[in-house]
């Protein structure tokens, strides 16, 4: 995607706005207000508040709660036009599905007590903030709410023109973190709007700023929660991009999850796949200590990707925290070769799997619980003897057992000090040293407890 630069200007649809201008009304008492648009904020500028009739406002696609409901439809249709009833009509629907608990609860606040905050629109009707109230006030149409309250962007012959696409983009980001009877966004779905913006040219660093939680920060602090931001958000969409490019459906992100509230969701998956696997995978030094050979990274990256949209393994904790396991379980060898005999299941469906009893095909939702079910015995078994063979390891090594081993180790016929070349004996010395004062803290712990037997239990 090309970057937006600040001369790009949003494409005014003239009869959208002259509707607009013709039908807008100021309030029973005509208020004005100041937003964060420009350096309005700043300098105190007041925009008049309008009341407009709801059906000319239109829902916006690049809305950052709707991320994956908008990419993944047009990955199944082709792109969503704005401008039409059925692409507003779509957008209605995945706003009102995202989190139905959230519209109920706005469409409560506004019954008791109106729209209280206006909404921002740009001057043919497209709004910014403010979509969910739409389809609020749009189910309560009947009951007599059939205005908006709205601050209108200013039109390309209005005092400093309309506002340029980035423009657009930093006043959604502004205004996205605000709770007020607004539903939040899912991680992933903010995961992929922080992208969105980054690829229309507004930096994370940027997006940053503009929130008031991390604004102010020193510049090691902000710099640690961008870390933070691209650890939590940005790295593991990377891993959802190429799970679903191993599936061969990418962009497909309602498979991954559809909002909050989504039981069959697989982004805490990911998270946790990012954080506790891939980043020791392709850190050459945590690889090699986890006992994993490089020849052996995408063997894993596929097991972990199959056990992930398996999703569901009865007996055995929830897959994102099977992810917090995998790093012990693959540094035992048996464990290891258990889940690596995953490989042999193949991820793409038999036609005749794909399709139901009338012939249509399936959703790629249902795809998964259908593989899901087909491969559960052996998935299930393979998973459950690494989880074994590890504990099995676990429970052998007990104190005695490994300081009988570290002693055969340190009395190994090999253990010869005249075999050393000179630049390794510094190396020597400080390994020596290191394991002395280990032996005498373990001696002292072991002579305590020794003497001390009831501190034991």
């Amino acid at each position: 995607m090309d970057k937006i630069t600040k001369s790009e200007k949003r494409e005014i649809i003239d009869n959208f706005a002259n509707a607009i201008g013709d039908a807008k009304r100021p309030g029973p008492k005509p208020a004005k207000t100041v937003i964060d648009f420009r350096t309005e904020l700043a300098d105190g500028y007041e925009r008049e508040i309008w009341h407009v009739p709801i059906d000319l406002l239109r829902y916006r696609k690049d809305n950052g709660r709707i991320c994956s409901d908008v990419e993944s439809y047009e990955k199944y249709y082709g792109k969503l036009d704005e401008k039409s009833q059925k692409a507003q009509k779509i957008i209605r629907d995945f706003l009102r599905e995202k989190d139905p608990e959230k519209t109920e609860e706005l469409m409560r606040s506004i019954r008791h007590a109106g729209q209280r905050e206006p909404a921002i629109i740009t001057c043919d009707g497209f709004l910014i903030n403010g979509n969910r109230r739409k389809v609020v006030l749009e189910m309560l149409k009947d009951d007599g709410f059939k205005t908006m309250k709205v601050v209108i962007l200013p039109d390309k012959d209005d005092p400093g023109s309309e506002p340029t696409l980035l423009e657009i983009e930093k006043i959604e980001n502004r205004y996205q973190l605000q709770s007020d009877g607004k539903a939040e966004y899912s991680n992933f779905d903010k995961a992929l709007s922080i992208r969105r913006k980054i690829e229309l040219g507004m930096s994370l660093r940027e997006q940053l700023k503009d929130d008031p939680v991390y604004a102010s920060l020193e510049k090691k602090e902000f710099e640690k929660a961008a870390k933070n931001i691209e650890n939590n958000y940005l790295n593991p969409l990377k891993c959802v991009d190429r799970y679903l490019l191993h599936l061969k459906r990418d962009g497909f992100y309602k498979t991954i999850a559809t909002g909050l509230g989504d039981r069959e969701g697989r982004w805490q998956a990911f998270l946790d796949y990012y954080n506790n696997v891939y980043k020791q995978l392709i850190d050459s030094k945590k690889r090699i200590k986890l006992g994993v050979k490089e020849d052996e990274v995408g063997h894993i990256e596929d097991v972990a990707f199959k056990i992930i949209r398996k999703r569901e393994f009865p007996d055995l904790p929830k897959v994102h925290k099977i992810m917090r396991d995998l790093p012990k379980w693959l540094s035992n060898k048996d464990a290891k070769k258990q889940l690596l005999k995953l490989r042999d299941i193949d991820v793409k469906l038999p036609k005749k799997d794909c399709l139901d009893e009338n012939g249509d095909e399936h959703d790629e939702r249902t795809k998964d619980k259908i593989w899901g079910r087909k491969y559960a015995t052996v998935m299930v078994r393979q998973v459950k003897k690494a989880k074994h063979a590890y504990e099995y390891k676990k429970e052998k090594e007990t104190p005695i057992t490994l300081l009988k081993t570290a002693l055969k180790k340190l009395d190994h016929e090999n253990m010869d000090p005249t075999a050393l070349s000179s630049e390794d004996y510094p190396i020597a010395i400080r390994l020596a040293s290191d394991i002395q004062k280990r032996a005498d803290e373990l001696e002292g712990d072991f002579y305590y407890y020794h003497k001390n037997p009831k501190k034991s239990s």
